[in-house]
């Protein structure tokens, strides 16, 4: 495998009524991504959110670092219109980036049939996920814009303004034609619906033309998340201020670093070119001594984060590790 990597989010905006990650401090992001480096022993980075600046910060200091910075814009609530101008600003960026590190490729997006306008029923994320298996949702929805051009007019914006390698990270149910793309790139989340195909799912997807990158695997930290996979977040109640799970779920760190250890396993090997785990924490998941409160269970971070003080292994650092930060460590280190 070329690259083992990590999800960084620097922050979006919309997926649930609020950011992602509220507090953006550039010199938490340099020892967050030397930590990555040094002690997760990745050689590879997906930098994603939706403000440009906080990209670019977070790509220098990946780069600092010693990683290979994969640039990763991410788009919500757009339409096709408005993202063309959007991409081609983040295009321009990470073309500045590339001038310091010839490696770096820019993703175009991520998984847009839902998190962009116009594909989907509904105007809001959450909307679109519900809609997504509704038929009745369907029933009055016109498709205004073909996602297949959508996507190629995307990768020709790019070109215009960044001379290294793109990709798009899709969904697993998008049918992407990857003509215009140097990656086939997907997001892949096992679960108990794929799990009996999942490694013919890996073969199939890496017989397409392209070195195969599974931009995002992962699972949560709850019992039963590894079953859930994509959807484990689901467990929040988004409606409760402050949010709260919907229910009583169990700790299991043991059950997210076995996810990582045997996906990784099949990704192998499959002959998979880069696999990225998502994520290296959910800022704005924290966990809480009140069950209820515990949104670190919702989290697919390998590192868990703390409200109001700092974790012991990494003083200043308001995080601890999981099982899976040691486990990511310890398969990564091996060379």
């Amino acid at each position: 495998m070329q690259l083992r990597g990590i999800n960084y989010d620097t922050g979006f905006g919309g997926a649930v009524g609020d950011r992602s990650r509220r507090e953006f401090d550039p010199a938490v992001v340099r020892r967050e991504l030397a930590i990555i480096a040094t002690d997760l022993h990745c050689d590879a980075v997906r930098i994603s959110g939706d403000d440009p600046d906080r990209l670019v910060v977070a790509a220098h200091a990946a780069i600092d670092a010693g990683l290979r910075v994969w640039f990763s814009p991410f788009p919500m609530d757009l339409t096709p219109p408005q993202l063309l101008p959007y991409l081609a600003d983040c295009a321009r960026r990470a073309e500045e980036i590339r001038a310091r590190d010839p490696e770096t490729v820019l993703v175009l997006g991520c998984e847009m049939s839902l998190f962009c306008v116009g594909f989907v029923p509904g105007a809001a994320l959450l909307e679109r996920v519900r809609n997504a298996a509704d038929p009745a949702a369907w029933a009055g929805f016109t498709h205004q814009w073909d996602f297949g051009t959508m996507l190629r007019d995307v990768a020709g914006v790019a070109r215009r303004h960044f001379g290294g390698k793109i990709t798009y990270a899709a969904g697993d149910w998008e049918e992407i034609d990857w003509a215009e793309f140097d990656f086939a790139a997907v997001n892949l989340y096992r679960s108990a619906d794929n799990a009996g195909g999942f490694a013919q799912r890996v073969r199939d997807l890496s017989s397409q033309g392209k070195p195969l990158v599974i931009t995002e695997f992962g699972c949560c930290t709850h019992r039963g998340a590894a079953d859930a996979g994509g959807t484990g977040w689901m467990i929040v109640d988004f409606e409760a201020d402050p949010r709260v799970l919907n229910g009583a779920y169990d700790r299991d760190e043991a059950g997210q670093a076995a996810y990582f250890t045997e996906l990784m396993d099949v990704f192998e090997t499959e002959g998979v070119h880069g696999a990225f785990w998502f994520t290296f924490a959910g800022y704005e998941c924290p966990s809480d001594p009140e069950p209820r409160r515990d949104l670190d269970l919702a989290s697919y971070g390998l590192v868990k984060v703390l409200k109001g003080r700092d974790g012991k292994a990494y003083p200043g650092l308001a995080w601890e590790p999981k099982e899976v930060f040691h486990a990511v460590a310890a398969r990564f280190g091996r060379r």
